[in-house]
């Protein structure tokens, strides 16, 4: 299954700040190459983590939502 995730970025004060909204995931950094390293890693351990507990079907499918319906 692909996904297309929107990462919304925003500054406040000193720091950077990205959301997906698809998977409810947000992270912080100094820079914007730090923030986008962060919220990949965060992406990655909500992923991982869903796994472990059997309910990464669950969140793919929330995930994917209508925009994002499954491609070969």
């Amino acid at each position: 299954m692909k996904l297309k995730l929107t990462e919304e970025l925003w500054k406040e004060g000193n720091m950077y700040v990205a959301y997906c909204p698809e998977l409810d995931v947000a992270s912080s950094g100094e820079t914007v190459n730090q923030e986008k390293k962060n919220l990949k890693e965060v992406l990655l351990i909500n992923v991982d983590e869903a796994q472990k507990m059997g309910t990464l079907d669950e969140l793919l499918q929330e995930a994917a939502g209508p925009a994002n319906a499954a491609q070969p």
